[in-house]
């Protein structure tokens, strides 16, 4: 069988029993190196997860009738490797482990309800903001290309008043949540914000 398993936003806290369970009866452990590291003691078998996902599918097929997890951050199925996977060997012996996601991390951390938020992701792609921005609650997911500077450029060009929360390192030593207008954060714009989650929301901080 192959479990994909969330793992959470980051700190050990924040995996769940089930994922736990699942990864102690393991017979192979796959994931990225950030990801194999939370997990020194297993004495599996280990590969590493890179960016050739075709050439992961593959090695999956060939090894179905292995005890596999495949680690995810966050949740597996937002925006994560789960989506694919379950596309992929639909209808076969597939199981998803669910993991707190880094934006139910932010949202409990800064006391926000998920009540009618827009879900989405900047991750290798990029939203269509124009549409994006008529909602008034956004959680999304950001990398490199498009992070909290570039979402607030795609504000203010729109002339909209908004507050953004952008949550780095969450659950981690260093976490660090911060509130701060559209427009501060691109005067702000050579802050290294690194990997993080970005909630939207309408008016002025608080």
């Amino acid at each position: 069988m192959i479990t994909v398993v969330g793992i959470g936003p980051g700190a050990a806290a924040n995996q769940t029993l089930a994922a736990l369970d699942a990864i102690r009866q393991a017979e192979v452990l796959v994931g990225g190196k950030r990801h194999l590291a939370e997990f020194p003691h297993f004495n599996g078998e280990t590969r590493r997860l890179d960016a050739d996902v075709d050439g992961l599918m593959q090695w999956l097929e060939q090894n179905q009738h292995r005890q596999i997890i495949v680690l995810a951050s966050g949740d597996p199925l937002f925006y994560g490797i789960g989506k694919r996977i379950t596309e992929h060997f639909f209808g076969q012996n597939i199981r998803i482990i669910s993991g707190i996601s880094s934006i139910q991390y932010l949202c409990a951390q800064i006391l926000l309800d998920m009540n009618d938020i827009y879900l989405t992701s900047s991750h290798g792609r990029k939203p269509d903001f124009d549409w994006l921005l008529q909602h008034e609650k956004i959680a999304m997911v950001t990398d490199d290309a498009i992070g909290p500077y570039q979402i607030a450029q795609e504000i203010l060009a729109r002339g909209q008043q908004r507050r953004m929360v952008i949550g780095k390192n969450l659950s981690h030593e260093h976490e660090q949540i911060i509130c701060l207008q559209a427009e501060q954060v691109v005067q702000r714009g050579d802050i290294d914000y690194g990997l993080n989650a970005v909630v939207i929301l309408n008016g002025e901080p608080e």
